[in-house]
């Protein structure tokens, strides 16, 4: 197992919820980070909070914005040296029917959920390339390896996210660079308030499973440990991680259990 301690880790969606969480332990462990995400000022607050902040650094990103990809990598790289981990955690969710989704809903789950995440994997990867070490971390969802209503955009990205890095695993292992997908249930963030809606507007409230989720701090405690594994998937939240298996071996009855639950 690879110890993440010391290590130099760049977290996008670094603002809240689980990114924010994530700097909070890592830091504790003596990681040296970069924070990514729109707001500067809510970076700048988690790193205030971080132990040891003089060893976080503070880079503002939009991962929608592709073209300037390449020009944040290398201002990343000018900033720490080098980076060993580059952890995709940017991400928004959806809540709407299809038949009443704009189709301008889906073009922006994919830029933000998919595009983004690879626009920004793409920008670094040369970098792992050229030093033969590297971790992609990418903050996928278990609607990556299963679907529910409500949220056809959200889980069409997740599960382009997985085909995207699974190919990219097996391409460059001979580079020494490691992929893990990590694959949330329901955890107790904002995700569901800032969540789309058919209009593109976001849902506002929060929801009685994304409520009742697992906690930022359980979550990131798994994550990190799966990270240190080198897992190639990890699946992490209550029952519902469950779904992937039953999905695997008895798809109906996941049809059956889904239609069932409070998906909303």
């Amino acid at each position: 197992m690879a110890r993440i301690d010391g290590k130099t880790v760049w977290i996008t969606g670094a603002s809240s919820g689980i990114g924010e969480e994530l700097a909070y332990q890592l830091a504790s462990k003596n990681c040296r980070l970069i924070l990514s995400a729109r707001r500067k000022e809510a970076l700048e607050e988690v790193r205030n909070s971080c132990i040891n902040k003089s060893n976080v650094f503070v880079l503002p990103l939009d991962v929608t914005e592709f073209s300037i990809m390449e020009k944040k990598v290398k201002e990343a790289i000018e900033l720490v040296g080098k980076i060993d981990i580059l952890i995709n955690n940017a991400g928004i969710s959806q809540r709407s029917l299809i038949a009443e989704t704009d189709f301008s809903v889906y073009q922006k789950m994919i830029d933000v959920d998919y595009l983004g995440t690879v626009a920004l994997t793409k920008a670094i990867l040369p970098y792992f390339v050229a030093q033969k070490s590297g971790h992609f971390i990418t903050v996928s969802s278990l609607m990556g390896k299963f679907s529910s209503p409500y949220r056809s955009g959200y889980c069409g990205a997740k599960h382009a996210l997985h085909g995207f890095f699974d190919a990219l695993r097996m391409e460059h292992e001979k580079d020494n660079i490691d992929v893990t997908m990590i694959c949330p249930g329901f955890v107790n963030t904002n995700i569901a308030k800032s969540a789309l809606t058919g209009n593109g507007s976001a849902q506002g409230k929060n929801d009685k499973a994304t409520a009742n989720g697992i906690s930022t701090t359980k979550l990131s405690r798994k994550m990190i440990r799966a990270i240190e594994k080198k897992s190639y998937e990890a699946y992490i939240g209550g029952k519902e991680t469950k779904g992937v298996y039953v999905k695997r071996f008895f798809p109906k009855l996941l049809h059956k259990l889904v239609l069932k639950s409070e998906v909303k």
